[in-house]
């Protein structure tokens, strides 16, 4: 059963040249089941911190995190999570199906191929499943790698700037197709991102942090139905949203 993610007085510090510096402080946030929530904030605040510890990448120094009722490391080994960076990280010498693939490899379950052919349909890369990352285009590689973080079918989504390296027409091409594959299946997802439009856009709450120590500052429902069409972004409303988040940044950067 998906019980979503629940953080419970979550501390991370690391050793930098002799000093102590603490990523996160008291952090405490319950995302429930099939919830989309986007965390954002400055740099150095612990918004992809938050990330590495729930896929179990690192550990908390304090606290603890529930993913879908079990601790991260036994979350991963189960196939309930599905991870996708900025850097897709797509094996160079494989093709589009065999890197969706990958992670049903390593889990030692059988890639069935009507399940990849759906999900290559998906992220609208049919008459690319056996082309090589290098022939395709940089929003085409990220498409290949949100089909592998969901192709495990996972309970839990985490996303860290997938789009960041994008421009925008092509970023905002991909929040609407996102949030199309995320209404298929709803898994609950943390989504950190630096982009004010496409968190509003693509979340049912954003969370804003802010550094030294990095910590929840504020927590902001979003109001608007879903499926979302792209005329959202000019909407007065979705412009009045983005600026109380953007006040917010600002405010906690200059205090």
């Amino acid at each position: 059963m998906n019980s979503g993610l629940i953080f419970s007085r979550i501390a991370k510090h690391y050793a930098i040249r002799g000093s102590t510096v603490t990523a996160l402080h008291d952090v405490d946030l319950e995302c429930p089941p099939g919830s989309f929530t986007a965390l954002i904030g400055p740099s150095g605040c612990g918004k992809s911190t938050l990330l590495r510890l729930t896929a179990g990448l690192e550990q908390a120094d304090a606290g603890s995190v529930s993913v879908s009722g079990h601790s991260p490391q036994l979350a991963r080994k189960q196939g309930l999570l599905g991870v996708a960076f900025q850097d897709p990280a797509l094996l160079p010498w494989r093709t589009t199906r065999q890197n969706i693939a990958l992670p049903l490899q390593v889990l030692g379950r059988r890639a069935e191929g009507g399940h990849l052919d759906e999900l290559i349909d998906l992220v609208g890369l049919t008459g690319f499943a056996q082309a090589r990352p290098a022939q395709l285009s940089g929003g085409m590689r990220q498409r290949v790698a949100i089909a592998r973080a969901l192709v495990t079918r996972p309970q839990v989504l985490l996303l860290d700037e997938p789009f960041g390296a994008l421009d925008l027409i092509l970023r905002r091409s991909l929040n609407v197709e996102l949030q199309r594959l995320w209404m298929r299946d709803r898994p609950t997802t943390l989504f950190v991102t630096h982009g004010i439009d496409e968190a509003v856009f693509l979340a049912d709450r954003v969370i804003v942090m802010q550094r030294g120590p990095g910590r929840i500052s504020h927590s902001i429902d979003v109001p608007f139905a879903r499926p979302r069409v792209p005329a959202l972004f000019t909407d007065p409303d979705f412009r009045a949203l983005e600026d109380t988040i953007a006040g917010l940044l600002y405010a906690e950067q200059v205090a």
